[in-house]
């Protein structure tokens, strides 16, 4: 992740804090896998002090994995959960969330969590800018990259044999959520091959 990305989305949430009125902010950051989304997670929360929210904490347990789940743009997730356990409470001024996050090893939900809510609080992941979260949002970054270097992240982080899961799988049903609901495009900002901010940044 390049400073110069980071400190021009770090300079536009503090432009959000001096204009809000409402004591705190949430913000998105989606987009493709591997192109750097929980690296900028961690940069803002260093720079900020930002709370942040995972959105893996929230894939489909087994038992909602359906063939008509998973033809749902973006029903890889589970939004609903997130949007009831998350989202509601931060939005409605809670000073602190308790969730339980789902581990994908185990594939089970783990035991309770509780974060304090922020000034400032960040949710990471794919599918967090889904059109059923989007009206909580006051700021949605999107980080893109070319496929060429998605794989070879994705090789040298999970394996090739996760890989080739990953190209068959995953992709494919992330792209089908950022082609059908324009996700890019309606964020934003937005970070180019995750080095270079793009030309679209919404004033």
């Amino acid at each position: 992740m390049h400073n110069n990305d980071v400190s021009r989305i770090t300079e536009r949430i503090q432009e959000l804090e001096k204009a809000s009125s409402a004591g705190r902010l949430i913000l998105a950051v989606d987009g493709r896998c591997a192109a750097g989304k929980t690296t900028l997670a961690a940069r803002l929360q260093e720079r900020l002090g930002c709370t942040v929210f995972h959105m893996d904490d929230f894939f489909l347990r087994p038992e909602q994995r359906t063939e008509a789940r998973y033809r749902q743009p973006g029903g890889n997730v589970d939004y609903e959960r997130f949007r009831e356990e998350v989202l509601l409470p931060l939005y409605r001024g809670a000073d602190s969330v308790t969730y339980r996050p789902f581990d994908c090893k185990s594939q089970t939900l783990q035991a309770p969590v509780q974060l304090r809510s922020g000034r400032v609080n960040l949710v990471e992941g794919a599918y967090s800018c889904h059109p059923e979260l989007t009206e909580f949002y006051d700021l949605r970054i999107f980080l893109d990259i070319t496929g060429e270097e998605q794989m070879e992240r994705i090789k040298k982080r999970n394996g090739e044999n996760a890989a080739t899961v990953f190209a068959a799988k995953w992709i494919p049903l992330e792209e089908l959520y950022f082609k059908t609901f324009d996700i890019r495009n309606s964020c934003d900002m937005c970070v180019g091959s995750c080095h270079e901010m793009t030309a679209h940044e919404k004033s």
